[in-house]
């Protein structure tokens, strides 16, 4: 069976695209490609699928843990070092969603990005 199309981009809603992709420019390493009143957008990646942040009027973030679907889709960011990843997202603007940190094969933990977006940071 042949794909019907390829992902092209993940757009993250909010009410200030400025800050949100200058945020993921930093975590991710992508220059900032496109910047407009309302939507901001990264330099594709490898795989040719770019992040995007657009304007959402009256915007709240997801909550999290959610109940009832309100977080819909959270980021996986694999980092080689939990420990230094965690403290530089923090540093540029992340908050920490909670302090456990998942050992076994893979250590991972849960941040929110400067809109509230939840992501993980994986090993």
């Amino acid at each position: 069976m042949s794909a019907v199309g390829s992902l092209r981009s993940i757009v993250l809603e909010c009410a200030d695209p400025g800050p949100l992709a200058e945020f993921w420019s930093a975590v991710l390493d992508r220059p900032i490609r496109q910047r407009d009143d309302d939507w901001w957008s990264l330099e594709p990646g490898a795989d040719g699928t770019q992040l995007a942040c657009q304007v959402v009027d009256a915007y709240e973030s997801p909550a999290w843990p959610g109940l009832h679907g309100e977080q819909q889709i959270h980021l996986d960011i694999e980092v080689d070092d939990l420990a230094p990843a965690a403290d530089r997202v923090v540093e540029i603007g992340a908050r920490r969603l909670t302090d456990v940190v998942d050992p076994g094969d893979e250590e991972w933990q849960v941040f929110a990005d400067p809109a509230g977006h939840p992501f993980c940071l994986v090993t």
